[in-house]
């Protein structure tokens, strides 16, 4: 039987023999193809250029402001948002036994530690020159938040974070496990009376969580059950139309997509629209959406009744039900929706 090294260097041979047969292989589609995570493969590099982290992760995230401007990258399955700038206002508050964090500034993000596993910092050799980041999993492996630095960030604080939060374990042993598959109502138990009631009445978005939570209900099962003046299905191409549209008028916009442990969000205008292949993309400087449609297999219009008045928004969902992204018009609490966000919603 082979030990935990002899695996660790077994996975990394084969990892070398994929990069040589298909340079242009991300991590993440390496790791699929030899059945393993993410976070196991990146961590076949400890002792040459990774090093593993401690598990004080909201401590190491209040010290990210320091690092100056850099790149910060969160993905769903089928989504992938990066921002450049720094890392400007970090809030903690407590959620039950977990804390979560409220980034706002160049970076927005809603960071929910209790997903967090795995820290690691990691330095990559690229035609670019020396590329080093500090990249966070799950329990399960899968990339929660990867920050990248970038040309004038602060690398002497990047050293001073690696160097205070280096783990005492440094194998490449990870213990990975599961989620659990959360149960949900079914169409026939689920009191719909109270839940439309719930639905109508909602003073504010974040109400919906609770509803959910409330009826235990997946959230696309309830977007597909409710009734058509709250929420119907579109075309599953629908977002092409939204960037589109709004990067030739100029219409601000949100655009929300994450995992377990971030969701980050863009707020503003997208420029530069380009589409490849499967592939949506924003390519602003400091802005990049990469939306693979391959992986949305349903998308709605979706209307919340606010105290500001009526909230619509557009939701991808993948072939699990697991939300891809969200798309939004940009508003500020107190004030209602653009009324042209409303009419190209409502032209899809």
């Amino acid at each position: 039987m082979e030990t935990i090294q002899e695996s660790a260097q077994s996975l990394k041979q084969a990892w070398e023999n994929l990069k040589e047969s298909e340079p242009q292989l991300r991590i993440r589609d390496a790791a699929a193809k030899l059945g393993v995570t993410e976070a196991q493969l990146l961590a076949t590099g400890i002792g040459a250029n990774v090093i593993r982290l401690t598990d004080n992760f909201t401590e190491q995230l209040e010290e990210f402001p320091k690092l100056g401007r850099v790149m910060s990258l969160t993905r769903s399955e089928g989504c992938v948002l990066e921002h450049k700038g720094p890392f400007q206002k970090i809030e903690m508050h407590q959620a039950g036994p977990h804390k979560i964090a409220t980034v706002i500034g160049p970076i927005e993000q809603r960071v929910f530690f209790a997903g967090w596993k795995f820290g690691f910092a990691v330095t990559t050799e690229t035609p670019r020159g020396t590329m080093k980041s500090l990249q966070y999993f799950d329990k399960a492996g899968e990339a929660v938040m990867k920050v990248y630095l970038q040309d004038k960030s602060n690398p002497e604080a990047y050293e001073e974070l690696v160097k205070n939060n280096s783990a005492a374990d440094q194998s490449a042993d990870l213990e990975l496990e599961a989620f659990p598959t959360p149960e949900y109502t079914s169409r026939e138990e689920l009191d719909f009376e109270g839940f439309s009631k719930d639905w109508e009445t909602m003073k504010d978005t974040h109400d919906f969580f609770g509803m959910l939570r409330k009826y235990k209900l997946n959230r696309q099962d309830a977007v597909k059950w409710i009734d058509d003046k709250w929420a119907y299905e579109i075309d599953r191409l629908s977002a092409r139309k939204i960037v589109e549209t709004a990067a030739e008028t100029k219409l601000p916009i949100m655009i929300f997509a994450g995992n377990k442990g971030n969701i980050q969000i863009h707020q503003g205008k997208v420029q530069t629209v380009r589409q490849m292949g499967d592939w949506l993309n924003v390519l602003d400087p400091d802005f990049n959406m990469h939306l693979n449609e391959n992986v949305v297999d349903k998308a709605y219009v979706v209307h919340k009744s606010t105290e500001d008045g009526l909230v619509s928004a557009v939701e991808l969902f993948d072939k699990e039900g697991e939300m891809v992204a969200q798309f939004f018009g940009l508003r500020k609490p107190g004030l209602p929706q653009k009324p042209e966000w409303k009419t190209l919603v409502d032209s899809l």
